[in-house]
């Protein structure tokens, strides 16, 4: 009886029971869900909910995407599903992400989007954020600063530069991502970069570098010749 009820309807193992014999990178994308889900609305197994779920949001990028009002009208999603699943997301992109440690020396852009990437790829909305630096160019830490599309009254060089004077850093790295998919700069984020830029120097604190993190990449202000000036 309980080998039978071990197995689902087409007689295939549970999602539980194929990774503990085979692993979990056997299990698709619906059967890891529905190990998240446990249950689904009454009367529907979880693997229906979550492949129900799945179609509903896109896929698995669009459903990392999702924001908790968004999971809570899905069927037979309540708080602590949708808890789960907005944890368990963002710990992949915590994991993903450690790349860009205390103490480890940015060498060049491309430190910053490996680090950046699995965090900011799923964002809804834009993020900016800032790496802080010592003389060395090594890592103080990293700090979001604001949520929302970047403007120039959104992101003050009070709000850039004060824990970057508290941390004593030498020079700082913006950073902030691009929704669309596209790192291309827009004339806001130039004039931003710009005018934190020309703050920075001011206060000897060198902007050394302004990266835009996207889905298909990055794109660094300085490499593009639109951020000059000294380096620290």
């Amino acid at each position: 009886m309980i080998a039978a009820r071990d197995r689902q309807e087409d007689g295939s193992d549970r999602p539980q029971e194929r990774l503990f014999r085979h692993g979990a990178e056997v299990l698709s994308d619906a059967e890891l869900l529905a190990l998240l889900l446990r249950t689904g609305a009454a009367g529907e197994r979880a693997l229906d909910a979550a492949a129900a779920l799945l179609r509903s949001r896109g896929g698995l990028p669009g459903l990392a995407r999702s924001v908790a009002p968004e999971l809570l009208r899905a069927r037979g999603i309540g708080p602590a599903k949708a808890a789960s699943l907005l944890a368990a997301f963002e710990l992949s992109r915590r994991i993903a992400g450690r790349r860009l440690r205390e103490g480890t020396a940015f060498r060049d852009p491309s430190d910053v989007f490996a680090h950046f990437h699995p965090q900011l790829r799923d964002a809804p909305q834009e993020r900016f954020a800032i790496v802080l630096l010592d003389g060395r160019h090594r890592v103080l830490r990293e700090e979001v600063i604001s949520l929302g599309t970047l403007t120039a009254s959104l992101v003050h060089p009070r709000e850039v530069f004060r824990p970057a004077l508290r941390a004593c850093a030498a020079g700082l790295i913006l950073v902030h991502n691009h929704p669309s998919g596209d790192p291309t700069p827009s004339a806001e984020d130039r004039e931003v970069t710009e005018r934190l830029a020309a703050a920075g120097e001011l206060l000897g604190v060198s902007v050394l570098d302004h990266v835009i993190v996207a889905e298909r990449g990055y794109c660094s202000l300085r490499e593009q010749g639109l951020l000059t000036g000294r380096r620290t």
